[in-house]
């Protein structure tokens, strides 16, 4: 298999560049990504089959080829590229920084593709894992009003953030790569909305005091802009202050969906005052289950929740979203909303939405839930059709899914799941059949795989091998999943 290593920024026809992505493009995408997922109620059944059923050769595509070079493990016909290191230098001076985690892509013009990339770095990480270089050297050609959190020293910033990479897909080729956010802690995950922004989440509660100027513990706004443009760090204050890991956007509502990555978290929505404004303000809320209040969803000591249950919800508003006691989770479960086990990956798919509690289920290996929006969400008229949670997958057995992180939806219906567990790290897939696959292998290193997403156009899939603070593009025949027929000769 081609294994090409060169991340160098190339030349292009894109120097005129207009980030002006259309909302009617976000829809069709996200619609297109999420075609076949109504068979995943099948994932019952699949539950109890054994590891070999899950990870058959004969189905998905195909069975790993050992990578020569020791890097990535994936099926025949595929290649990959990296694409970025930590440390390269970026079109803007500043350097690539380390951790790379959650990640969204998006249309630019003339058919580039916008990536926009998490760095989970904390404030108390090497100055060599930020943007700033040993001795946080390159930080004087930064405006100190663009850091949320420019550290309570001279030389000791927060150097957590976002980064921007713009690629040609035509010619798999950078095309520039650009710091985007910057002076904020531990931004894991996030999401994409349908007016053309990345909402960077941080995973973290930390307060002012020593190193720090400012609480932590927020989500912030980041424009997909094919031209290098650094967002203000600007915190979404009223969509709460907790430990914060990924969101979703409903395009038809407008309302976004929040997870908590704790092992008592909940499951969280903001329903906008402006849709599309998400600094203008609006409500938080808690999901809760109509017939069982306060549910424990975890199933740790007990099955409380079978796989294929399905509940009906109903949102609890919250207080004091900014608490300093880092205490939503408590107020909110007392009050009845459930609790979920480290609410990690969501994604947005046609009429649901997809999220992974990573240590849920007996055996703490993960669950994946979807949630079904109200047509009327966030009105009134919601209690008359509220919307539905049903669990869809409880593996408990790390050879089939070993802690679920990040996840996306691909252009051909199938989940694609990080894992983040111990051993080796695999990228899983979920047939809308509910049979589970395993696509690549990190063959460097234990190191958890995130950030799956796949380019508007579908021929790319991108994601990062974190400690190494890789990321790489991975190309090939897309067309060619099989089900598990397949072994008869009838191919998907």
């Amino acid at each position: 298999m081609e294994k090409r290593t060169d991340a160098t920024p190339t030349s292009s026809p894109l120097d005129e560049q207009d980030n002006n992505i259309s909302r009617r493009h976000f829809i069709q995408t996200a619609a297109a990504f999420s075609l076949g997922f109504a068979g995943l109620g099948t994932l019952a059944a699949c539950a109890r089959r054994s590891p070999e059923v899950w990870t058959n050769a004969n189905y998905g595509f195909g069975p790993l080829i050992p990578d020569p070079e020791g890097v990535l493990d994936l099926p025949e016909g595929f290649s990959y590229r990296i694409i970025s290191r930590h440390g390269d230098e970026m079109a803007d001076g500043f350097l690539v920084p380390h951790r790379p985690d959650g990640m969204a892509t998006f249309a630019g013009p003339d058919g580039v593709t916008i990536i926009i990339r998490n760095h989970e770095v904390s404030h108390t990480a090497a100055a060599t894992e930020g943007p700033f270089g040993a001795g946080h050297d390159r930080l004087p050609q930064i405006d100190r009003a663009m850091l949320f959190d420019a550290g309570a020293g001279e030389t000791s910033p927060c150097t957590g953030g976002t980064t921007t990479i713009v690629y040609d897909t035509r010619n798999q080729a950078v095309v520039r790569e650009y710091l985007s956010l910057t002076g904020t802690i531990r931004n894991c995950a996030g999401g994409p909305t349908p007016w053309n922004t990345w909402v960077s989440c941080e995973e973290s509660v930390e307060r002012a005091g020593g190193r720090l100027l400012v609480d932590h513990g927020y989500c912030f706004e980041v424009p997909a802009s094919a031209d290098p443009v650094l967002a203000q760090p600007v915190p979404l204050t009223a969509m709460g202050r907790f430990n914060h890991e990924a969101i979703a956007v409903d395009p038809a509502s407008g309302v976004v969906y929040l997870t908590e990555d704790r092992g008592d978290g909940l499951v969280y929505r903001f329903i906008p005052n402006v849709p599309g404004q998400l600094h203008e303000g609006g409500v938080l809320q808690a999901l809760a289950v109509v017939e069982r209040p306060s549910l424990d969803t975890r199933n740790w000591d007990a099955a409380t929740v079978a796989t294929g249950d399905q509940f009906r919800v109903a949102w609890i508003d919250l207080a004091d979203v900014e608490s300093p006691e880092d205490d939503l989770r408590y107020r909110g479960f007392a009050d009845g909303a459930a609790r979920f086990a480290r609410g990690e990956g969501m994604w947005y798919g046609e009429g649901a939405v997809y999220f992974a509690c990573t240590n849920g289920g007996s055996e703490r290996k993960g669950q994946i839930w979807r949630y079904t929006p109200s047509a009327a969400e966030g009105t009134a008229e919601e209690n008359q059709t509220p919307g539905t949670l049903a669990l869809f997958v409880e593996p408990n057995d790390g050879a089939l899914i070993d802690n679920a992180d990040n996840l996306t939806v691909s252009p051909w219906g199938d989940l694609i799941v990080c894992e983040d567990g111990s051993g080796d790290q695999f990228l899983v897939g979920v047939t809308p059949e509910g049979e589970l696959y395993r696509f690549a292998r990190n063959a460097m290193s234990g190191s958890e795989l995130a950030g799956a997403t796949f380019s508007p156009d579908g021929t790319t899939l991108f994601f990062n091998i974190q400690h190494a603070g890789l990321t790489v593009a991975v190309t090939g025949p897309w067309n060619e999943r099989r089900s598990p027929s397949a072994a008869d000769g009838n191919n998907t």
